[in-house]
């Protein structure tokens, strides 16, 4: 792999015309500055087939085309091992992503050298067969399902991480939780730091603690639980889960924020992504079903 290079080609976009070339790679492209430097300086990015300097004022409909080297990048080839492809279920994929529906339980990535079974050993072997590999772009939790997105290049990876980081990615959770008379709508605003008494744990207000903010929405309430819709501002580790017991409605299942479980499972799913694409800024939305074990702790509810 060590000769592979990834190429582009785009067009220019109306609402940036006249804008110059490295506006449009950086502010609306997204590209940090180490990487356009990198394709600048070796001229690996044309304007209709020729090499322009970076103050070029680029026209509408221009056709941009950017190659990047594994020299651009830190770590340009992860080492990923593969799993089987069996497991894996595809939820959205292009040339630059894809999106997968994490099974509960799975970890998002290997927590030791050598180890296999996580969701990215098994879009490992999945993607072997397009010979490229699965690059990192956010986490869930071991026991969380649903949405999750790998980049397929390294190119992309930044894209998609700023637009994380910008809010351009919308995500959108579902959650049981335990008690009945949360307002229908509401907002959590807590600062999430890390908990001195157990290293597994997050804690409001805790050691370096950073902002935290999360959006929720009733979608049904039943037999003394809540179905929530909830959006994150913000992306601190175990967010939902320690932001809904800091105010008295811990998620159902959490074995380490709910003490009195009525599932033996975590009910938090990643139920729908929406993103901007990657060099297009098309938006594409990805919704993972509903899994089972949310279906039968509803059924349990509906009986009891």
């Amino acid at each position: 792999m060590k000769n592979q290079q990834w190429s582009f080609n785009e067009v220019v976009p109306e609402i940036m015309n006249g804008q110059s070339l490295k506006a449009f790679l950086s502010q609306y492209w997204q590209l940090p500055k180490h990487l356009v430097y990198s394709v600048r300086h070796a001229k690996r990015v044309l304007v209709n087939d020729r090499y322009q300097p970076v103050n070029f004022p680029v026209k509408a409909g221009d056709h941009i085309h950017l190659t990047f080297t594994p020299a651009d990048f830190a770590n340009p080839f992860p080492n990923v091992l593969a799993d089987s492809a069996a497991t894996v279920e595809i939820l959205y994929e292009d040339d630059n992503l894809v999106v997968v529906n994490k099974r509960r339980g799975d970890k998002t990535h290997p927590n030791q050298p050598g180890e296999v079974g996580a969701t990215i050993n098994h879009l490992a072997a999945y993607l072997a067969t397009e010979a490229t590999l699965p690059y990192m772009i956010h986490r869930l939790d071991q026991e969380t399902s649903g949405a999750i997105i790998f980049g397929k290049n390294p190119a992309v990876v930044p894209i998609l991480v700023a637009n994380i980081a910008n809010k351009q990615i919308r995500r959108t959770y579902l959650a049981w939780v335990s008690g009945s008379d949360l307002p229908d709508a509401g907002t959590i605003d807590l600062p999430i730091g890390l908990d001195p008494a157990d290293k597994r744990k997050r804690k409001i207000n805790g050691p370096q603690a950073a902002k935290a903010v999360t959006h929720y929405r009733v979608i049904k309430r039943l037999a003394g639980y809540t179905l929530l819709e909830v959006q994150l501002e913000t992306g601190r580790t175990h967010q939902i889960r320690v932001h809904f017991a800091a105010i008295g409605h811990p998620l159902v299942g959490d074995p380490l924020y709910n003490s009195s479980n009525g599932s033996p499972f975590l009910l938090l799913h990643s139920w729908k992504v929406d993103l901007p694409l990657p060099f297009t800024k098309e938006r594409q939305l990805v919704e993972a079903p509903v899994p089972k074990h949310f279906r039968d702790f509803e059924q349990k509810l509906a009986k009891s």
